[in-house]
């Protein structure tokens, strides 16, 4: 059993890594590899050190080799620009989103096509393959069945790699699956480039007594997951047999994992709740139009009745949302206390 995932050094990468080798089993079978691929990684990590990983370095357009050296059984695939990156540089974003992935499901099918076992590729995409504009309005309630009409760069992107691998599984080539991602919050670590980014900066930046900027109305409403439901609905996802009946995979459409529906006001709320006056206090409301209209433009309210078939819920509430933060990165915590 020999799995791999791209983005692995991400922020969900080391996610799933780490879930997968506390298990080191994918559906009750021992894992023999775990193949971590990036363009940048991290060395001494724990995971990176383990017994049981190989890592791939490098641009993963150019390092399918690598991937590919002995028979993949299943693929993650998280690599990807994300949408302000995708919207600020149109080429690195079909060269990243777009070209990667297609030659990453090539390299699959040529497996396959000379005897090997076929991939079961799991693909990472996100709920911006929506969109809602004057003229075409999303629904109140958004489902898989919903028309996609993706605003942004990056949601186009993700929806052409949807459908190639909606594709390349009628085909046989490979056994695809495609779990479309909320905004994922309260992310650790440093800001990245996506346009939602700020929902996890307005919370993780005033708890390490850093100032924040709100770039959105308030009452704005949005879709939110917690990196533990994330990364457990991606597993689910990939784990389900296929066919009909709870707990199975029924049918080619994706799977819109559960989404908590709550407005930047709620968040900013729970962030005084949680942490008081003067952290949030650190937040400042000034909207960015660039941004609202992306983050404004993508649903907030989901059916989620495919997710679930599959045991998959959405997180209870934010408030629980950011106590698994704080239990997950304590540091984040003492940095906290020491500035006051």
């Amino acid at each position: 059993m020999r799995v791999v995932i791209t983005g692995a050094f991400g922020f969900l990468g080391r996610g799933l890594t780490g879930a997968l080798l506390r298990t080191r089993t994918f559906r009750g079978a021992p894992i023999t590899r775990l193949v971590l691929a990036d363009r940048v990684v991290q060395p001494d990590s724990p995971a990176a050190t383990d017994p049981l990983v190989d890592i791939v370095h490098g641009d993963l357009i150019e390092r399918l080799d690598g991937v590919f050296a002995e028979p993949v059984d299943v693929l993650f695939h998280l690599a990807a620009a994300v949408s302000a990156e995708c919207e600020a540089d149109f080429d690195l974003g079909m060269r990243t989103n777009v070209d990667t992935t297609r030659t990453l499901l090539e390299a699959a099918r040529a497996q396959s096509a000379v005897g090997g076992p076929t991939p079961r590729v799991v693909f990472a995409s996100s709920l911006a393959v929506y969109g809602s504009s004057p003229e075409l309005p999303l629904p109140p309630v958004v489902s898989e069945t919903s028309l996609t009409m993706p605003r942004s760069s990056y949601g186009t992107q993700k929806l052409l790699c949807e459908q190639l691998i909606a594709d390349y599984t009628r085909r046989g080539f490979l056994d695809g699956r495609v779990a479309r991602l909320m905004t994922v919050a309260v992310r650790p670590g440093r800001p990245n480039a996506a346009a939602s980014g700020f929902l996890s900066g307005i919370v993780r930046e005033p708890l390490a007594g850093v100032p924040a900027t709100c770039p959105v109305r308030p009452d704005l409403h949005v879709a939110l997951a917690s990196p533990r439901r994330t990364v457990r609905g991606i597993l689910r996802i990939a784990e389900a047999e296929r066919g009909v009946g709870p707990g199975r995979l029924e049918g080619p459409l994706p799977v819109n994992l559960p989404a908590l529906t709550v407005s930047v006001a709620e968040m900013l709320a729970t962030l005084r709740q949680v942490a008081g006056e003067a952290v949030a206090g650190l937040v400042t409301v000034t909207p960015d139009p660039a941004v609202e209209a992306i983050v404004g433009s993508w649903p907030a309210v989901f059916d989620s009745g495919r997710a679930a078939a599959l045991g998959l819920e959405p997180d209870p509430s934010f408030l629980s949302i950011v106590q698994d933060y704080l239990a997950d990165h304590p540091d984040a915590v003492a940095r906290r206390t020491d500035s006051g």
